[in-house]
């Protein structure tokens, strides 16, 4: 997914050292996508208090009981962007030369690397209920300039508790491990648990997670949360309580404090201000790097004009341990 709106006003992001653990709720908010046919999304990263989580480094939620997805092509370069529908199906097609169709459960994965397009369309291209998640995942340094793929994952593993089912979607979580490939440690897992739920789920130490709660309510680490905000819990954690009165679904997120220097403006993830402009100017110019997405014919979304100040990476405010 594209980010049409481009942000201008929050170009960069950074992530310092993770604070230990921390119980903090941050809003989301509404961005209308200019080309989405009226969808709206819900964002809770990046945000100035939180710019990642681990490596992930974007998170919008489209919740449309009748609406229409048609994102024309468009570039990435330096991250991963991971498609997770959980109503109705999304068509993806990219300048590798994929061509698939993701259903709810089912993975899609590609990775920009140096660059890449691709479009994504609801299907039936006509309105109709769609929900589900974009987040995207920055490539670290060693990486970030890899040739561009695609991986599709239609079946995943399942770490289950009791009264508890996560499908693990990245990463590692209990005995559980997704085949999906990444470049640096994290985990993305959507986790439902069942009425009367108590149960502590194992975390690795060394990872900051959060918790983005997708229907019912449920009560994470002492805090009770409900469909909306992105409850941010830092790192340092061994288990994490989980209770639920009458059931819930939630997405895990963790990871490794992400060490590297970023610039992230409209789709591209940089180490500087040059590197953007430069993938900006090859999109513009419609150089190879970028290839082409199939079906299209000349249709693609133009690149937002580049704010007027230079771009430089941004550090997150501090968060205090609770």
């Amino acid at each position: 997914m594209t980010r049409l709106d481009a942000e201008t006003d929050e170009p960069s992001l950074h992530r310092d050292g993770a604070p230990g653990p921390v119980v903090e709720l941050l809003d989301a908010r509404e961005v209308p996508l200019g080309g989405v046919r009226g969808i709206t999304v819900h964002r809770t990263l990046p945000q100035r208090a939180l710019p990642m989580v681990g490596a992930w480094c974007f998170l919008d939620r489209f919740d449309h009981e009748s609406a229409v997805m048609r994102v024309l092509p468009h570039p990435h370069i330096g991250l991963q962007t991971v498609t997770w529908p959980i109503d109705g199906d999304i068509r993806h097609r990219d300048s590798v030369g994929s061509d698939v169709v993701v259903a709810p459960g089912q993975l899609n994965m590609m990775t920009a690397g140096l660059g890449i397009s691709h479009s994504e369309l609801s299907l039936p291209e006509e309105p109709a209920e769609m929900h589900g998640l974009q987040l995207w995942t920055a490539l670290p340094a060693a990486s970030a300039h890899v040739a561009p793929f695609f991986e599709q994952h239609t079946e995943l593993p399942v770490h289950r508790q009791p009264g508890l089912a996560a499908t693990v979607m990245l990463g590692t979580l209990g005995g559980a491990t997704s085949p999906a490939m990444v470049f640096s440690p994290l985990l993305g897992a959507d986790i439902v648990v069942e009425p009367g739920t108590d149960v502590s789920l194992p975390l690795d130490t060394s990872f900051e997670h959060a918790v983005l709660v997708l229907s019912g309510t449920v009560t994470v680490a002492g805090t009770r949360v409900s469909s909306g905000p992105l409850l941010y819990l830092g790192s340092g954690r061994s288990v994490l309580a989980i209770e639920s009165t009458d059931g819930a679904r939630f997405v895990l997120l963790g990871g490794e404090p992400f060490e590297d220097d970023l610039v992230m403006w409209w789709n591209f993830v940089g180490r500087d201000h040059d590197e953007i402009v430069a993938a900006r100017t090859d999109w513009e110019a419609r150089n190879p790097r970028f290839g082409v997405v199939e079906g299209h014919g000349d249709d693609r979304i133009p690149a937002p004009p580049l704010p007027t100040v230079r771009l430089t990476p941004r550090r997150r405010r501090p968060i205090q341990p609770g």
